[in-house]
């Protein structure tokens, strides 16, 4: 905004510059406030730097999406878990608070994308004295509409007991609102629920008699992590259609009708534009007086409705009046025989035509030794004897009849189809004037020797003259330019 400011206030000293030399010095003096303008933002565009690169390494939440929670006390077991069951690849170490962000994995169910999150640990303190890293599970689990899975360490390796756990689980619970919620009882690789005191298993006992689901796991063996997973995701879906099935629809209040209210004045906008439309004549519209700079009454006739009927009877009685008489009896006898004469000589102007496209139509080519073979059929042969006088009768012509064939003693013959009547192909003219294939070998051995000049000169064949370069620079340089020594 500073700098688009200082553009215009110099853009408008330039209008009233009396040279180009000013003009300059005006652009000068301005692209130097800009840079120093810059400069004292330069705090403000690292600070920008920082947040944006901070923005790129957050994770992509979906809050949209089906997601599952994992929140407790530090190093129970969380990110074991979602290494598990994604291909995340989130740190784990033996102390406390190894996650120190979320972190976003993600996996199939049920031909579904699911995603999962892993908080940092959660201490059991009052939230004013929470740190930021904490505060992250918090909001987490605050604003995500996701199934929350609890984890507890059974083993008591996370320097924090059981009871301690179940305290935090309380603390926390009022985020869990309108959620499904389970309890996943970690490491039971080191201790299982049935090896623990009276006083725990009556704890756990408790939790479930509250329809929390509390199931035990081992992120080390693998044991009881896919259903405890597969319990989860069944739960988050059955509420999330649930919740679904529950939406409200809206429904009359009463029988009044509510229209939409439009205003007089978007009407009469309305209506203007179709007034202008010209496809509805039969609108009637108001004529203004002046249009144009014309008055309107001056190009008005009062009798132009009458006059138009007039005009229309008029063509009316003239187009009945003219009868055109075609009759041959109207003409003479010399205009009689011109017309025979025209029809005749377009008759002869036909014929030639057609005359003309049958000779010069060129159609399939055989050579004379196969069309004589085509031309020589009974009936051609029959009337060619006729007409030298011969007799050919049918008596004299019996044994050209099937009849006259002498019967076939043993065997069936097999009689295969007749050779079809082609041309010789005429020989290739590299090959016809050659005695032997010894020759024509040697020639081609020639040709290819003959053509590898053209070949080393890069060129496209023998008529290709074409100069690459015109003026070689070995020619055309020198040191002295006066006399008479042009070479180095």
């Amino acid at each position: 905004h500073l700098i688009a400011q200082i553009s215009r206030e110099y853009v408008r000293l330039m209008k009233y510059s009396d040279s180009l030399y000013r003009c300059k010095l005006l652009k000068r003096a301005a692209l130097g406030r800009m840079v120093k303008l810059l400069k004292r933002q330069g705090p403000t565009f690292e600070y920008l730097e920082q947040v944006r690169q901070h923005l790129s390494r957050l994770p992509s939440i979906d809050p949209n999406t089906r997601t599952l929670i994992l929140c407790g006390f530090p190093n129970v077991g969380k990110s074991s878990l979602m290494n598990t069951l994604t291909r995340a690849d989130v740190e784990v170490q033996p102390y406390a608070f190894t996650t120190k962000s979320l972190y976003v994995g993600h996996f199939d169910y049920r031909y579904l994308r699911w995603q999962i999150i892993d908080t940092p640990g959660i201490l059991d303190q009052p939230l004013e004295d929470r740190n930021t890293i904490e505060m992250q599970a918090v909001t987490a689990l605050a604003h995500l509409k996701a199934a929350v899975l609890y984890m507890m360490d059974v083993s008591e390796q996370c320097d924090h007991t059981i009871e301690e756990q179940i305290q935090l689980f309380e603390s926390i619970r009022p985020l869990f609102a309108n959620k499904p919620v389970m309890v996943g009882l970690n490491k039971i690789d080191i201790i299982r629920r049935t090896d623990l005191n009276s006083a725990k298993q009556k704890l756990l006992e408790k939790l479930e008699s509250e329809d929390i689901p509390v199931v035990e796991i081992s992120t080390v063996s693998k044991e009881g992590v896919v259903p405890f997973r597969d319990r989860a995701c069944d739960a988050l879906m059955a509420q999330r259609v649930q919740r679904k099935l529950q939406s409200k629809v809206p429904e009359p209040r009463d029988g009044k009708d509510r229209p939409a209210f439009i205003p007089a004045s978007a009407l009469d906008k309305s209506r203007r534009a179709e007034r202008m439309e010209m496809d509805k004549p039969k609108e009637k519209a108001i004529i203004p007086e002046i249009w144009e700079g014309h008055n309107i009454a001056d190009f008005i006739n009062e009798d132009i409705e009458r006059i138009f009927t007039d005009l229309k009877m008029q063509e009316k009685i003239r187009q009945d009046m003219m009868k055109y008489n075609d009759d041959e009896d109207a003409l003479n006898d010399e205009e009689k025989e011109l017309l025979k004469t025209g029809l005749l000589i377009r008759e002869k102007e036909k014929m030639r035509h057609l005359e003309s496209i049958m000779n010069n139509t060129e159609g399939p080519r055989i050579s004379r030794k196969i069309g004589q073979k085509y031309t020589r059929t009974m009936e051609k042969f029959t009337e060619e004897m006729a007409s030298l006088g011969v007799d050919i009768t049918k008596k004299r012509m019996r044994h050209l009849h099937e009849d006259s064939a002498r019967p076939i003693r043993g065997k069936n013959m097999t009689v295969g189809r007749s050779p079809s009547l082609t041309a010789r192909t005429a020989p290739p003219r590299d090959v016809q004037g050659l005695p032997d294939l010894e020759t024509y070998d040697k020639v081609q051995k020639m040709r290819r020797k003959g053509q590898a000049p053209f070949n080393r000169d890069s060129r496209k064949g023998e008529g290709d003259r074409h100069v690459y370069d015109l003026k070689p620079k070995h020619l055309f340089s020198g040191k002295r330019k006066m006399g008479k020594a042009d070479r180095r």
